[in-house]
């Protein structure tokens, strides 16, 4: 009886292991049909070399064994794909392995690297459609935009291409007889580059691609939001290295939270780190990379103005301030979020942008005809709220918009609010939604102070047909931004201008101009070529 018994209980517990086997089969199967990845609508995924579950970690070989995180899209909320991140023991490995590829990287001629540089540009090219929709899938931006952002990628490779045989100082007349005088510009070694959910692709694309020529290495930490696109950008570039039989450690990645960021900060093997993010955050990396004497590139927040002047066309006005505050959905750092209208124009302008705000074709991100898409985080439409009730409180009133969407994702209507002082806390705060602050100036001095008064300096803009304002607000009294526009809006910099900005921005620059130099480092070298000692300031040691 016992031994039958015995036997029953056994045939149980098979039973029960094969049925709780089954249930996790079972579960683990509706948990990866219901990843859109898996979705023949969305199946282009693959071809991006992404799959259900995606290592956040390459350092020459891929792998991963962190928290594994999930991505969603902010259009509906459903997850599309999981991405495994690194620990700090494979941030370590990572980071000696990439300080290993800077040896090989740095002596080859630069432009030998910036023929790697062009080749990444070429393989952008090759699957520009598909990233761009990966971008609008995962950010959230409309689909032209993910497009452009990877365009942007493409065009610094250009740009870095005809850099690489352009970098050098200049040859200085010496003092001294028999003596040269000339700078040396030479790589700082190991760029880490953290970059922002908005602008997943471009961001990297600039660092990396003038970071690469300048003869240095790479190590990204992508935004943990948009990790897919991080992987997969990473997957073009490891190809290209691979092709020519180079370490893919010369562009590293590593997802991760903020223990990944802030070992990247305090590390003293990391000769520049590359952030891009909040002035908050921002702030704290600052003083990470300052306790070490480290250097460092910030681009932070904006608080950006276009100033409206009673002799500017309307016909650039109007759609000017809809794309710079309702593009990406008021969520890029070049975002108009005050709008300076003189008295005279005020109301027109007003009821000409609510006209205009209602026409926004809104909808899916993918769609090739929606011009706003969502937000891309449930948190961001919380901020959204949140800002529009401080501005009620404040004496703001809501022109229109103001209210979140009753449709699928994280979607709320842009909005405009009228009446508040120049000086409101909301006005002077960065809120990354769409909603624009209208106030009312009297004269330009006024327009040009309001300007200023906020402790952001990224991008500004007036619009008018005085040539003498022009240059007032060119000059040491206008703007203190470091974009500074005229009869254009705030957003859409081009890459061949030095992009950053002063104050809370953090005063890195970045993409043209001669950004580069943040890359390299810089050494004064004197040269005796004769045969005396004579010293400097005619100084006579004898």
């Amino acid at each position: 009886m016992q031994r039958c018994t015995t036997l029953t209980l056994a045939r149980h517990s098979r039973l029960l292991l094969r049925s709780k086997f089954a249930l996790a089969q079972c579960q683990q199967s509706a948990a990866m049909s219901s990843l859109l990845i898996n979705q023949p609508k969305y199946a282009w995924l693959k071809e991006l070399g992404l799959s259900e579950d995606n290592p956040g970690v390459y350092n020459g070989s891929w792998g991963g064994s962190g928290e594994v995180i999930t991505s969603y899209c902010p259009a509906n909320n459903e997850p599309i794909a999981r991405v495994t991140q690194a620990t700090l023991a494979e941030y370590e490995e990572t980071v000696q392995k990439t300080k290993e590829a800077w040896k090989l990287w740095a002596d080859i001629p630069a432009p030998k690297r910036a023929e790697i540089v062009r080749q990444i540009g070429d393989a952008l090219r090759k699957k520009i459609k598909v990233l761009g929709s990966l971008v609008s899938l995962e950010m959230g931006k409309i689909y032209v935009e993910g497009v452009g952002e990877v365009q942007e990628y493409v065009d610094v490779c250009d740009y870095a291409v005809g850099l690489s045989r352009m970098i050098g100082g200049p040859i200085l007349p010496s003092e001294r007889p028999g003596h040269a005088l000339i700078e040396q510009w030479n790589p700082v070694g190991l760029v880490g580059i953290i970059t922002a959910f908005n602008f997943p692709v471009a961001v990297y694309g600039w660092n990396n691609a003038i970071a690469l020529t300048c003869g240095n290495v790479c190590l990204w930490k992508g935004a943990p939001t948009t990790p897919l696109t991080s992987v997969a950008v990473t997957k073009i570039v490891a190809e290209v290295l691979e092709q020519n039989n180079l370490p893919g450690s010369i562009c590293s990645m590593t997802c991760g939270g903020a223990d990944i960021g802030t070992a990247m900060a305090k590390d003293e093997r990391v000769d520049l780190l590359s952030f891009t993010g909040s002035t908050y955050v921002g702030k704290m990396v600052a003083m990470m990379v300052q306790e070490r004497f480290g250097r460092k590139l910030l681009e932070l927040g904006g608080n950006n103005a276009i100033i409206v002047f009673e002799d500017a066309d309307l016909n650039l006005v109007v759609p000017s301030a809809v794309f710079a505050s309702v593009g990406t959905a008021g969520q890029r750092c070049t975002t108009t979020r005050r709008l300076m209208l003189h008295e005279s124009v005020h109301d027109t302008v007003v009821e000409s942008l609510a006209k205009a705000y209602k026409q926004v074709r809104i909808g899916d991100p993918w769609d090739p005809s929606t011009l706003y898409g969502p937000l891309h985080t449930k948190q961001a439409v919380e901020q959204y709220l949140a800002a529009i009730e401080q501005a009620k409180q404040q004496g703001g009133t809501v022109v229109c918009g103001g209210k979140v969407m009753d449709r699928p994702g994280n979607y709320v209507e842009p909005t405009i609010i009228t009446g508040l002082a120049h000086d409101a806390s909301i006005v002077h705060t960065e809120t990354f939604v769409p909603i624009l602050y209208v106030l009312k100036f009297k004269t330009e001095e006024e327009a040009f102070a309001w300007n200023n008064e906020v402790k952001q300096g990224l991008s500004s803009s007036i619009f008018t047909k005085d040539l003498g304002r022009v240059f007032r607000w060119l000059g040491p009294r206008g703007s203190d931004c470091g974009i500074v526009n005229v009869n254009i809006p705030t957003s859409g910099a081009e890459i061949g201008g030095a992009f950053g900005g002063e104050k809370h921005t953090g005063g890195g620059r970045e993409s043209g101009s001669d950004s580069w130099k943040q890359y390299m480092r810089r050494s004064t070298c004197t040269i005796n070529y004769s045969k005396d000692l004579p010293l400097a300031q005619g100084i006579k040691f004898e």
